[in-house]
């Protein structure tokens, strides 16, 4: 398990570029719950990409044959994590944005829509003409 990436991973990268390429500027390196992939601050929007299998991906998951039990914690454990951390930043008050990677892999440029539409409508929330 040491060998698996927790960050940069292709699809995250791949995202990450194709927003940076539309024009939206985001922070990687943060102290928020969770460590988001990326944030928008002036947004107060952060983006989590997650793993099919290491989140439960309700679509992809398959359990492991083998060492059931210590997959099954493992698992729960990271997907608990994931609701704690997104209350977290709910309660103070970000956006919490979570993309599947074979959401990614599918279509990566669909993803890249669906995000510019939230970040273009917190744009407009936040953006100093309405005195936030």
């Amino acid at each position: 398990m040491s060998q698996i990436k927790g960050r940069n991973t292709k699809p995250e990268v791949a995202l990450r570029k194709s927003l940076w390429a539309m024009g939206f500027r985001h922070r990687i390196k943060n102290k928020l719950p969770g460590k988001p992939d990326f944030v928008y601050p002036s947004f107060k929007t952060v983006v989590f990409v997650d793993g099919c299998f290491w989140h439960r991906c309700p679509e992809h998951y398959q359990p492991p044959r083998t060492r059931a039990e210590f997959w099954e914690n493992k698992i729960s454990g990271n997907v608990n994590r994931d609701r704690k951390n997104d209350r977290l930043l709910k309660e103070q008050g970000w956006l919490v944005i979570r993309v599947w990677e074979h959401e990614i892999k599918e279509s990566l440029a669909d993803c890249a829509e669906r995000l510019v539409a939230i970040l273009s409508d917190r744009k407009a929330k936040y953006s100093p003409a309405n005195g936030l």
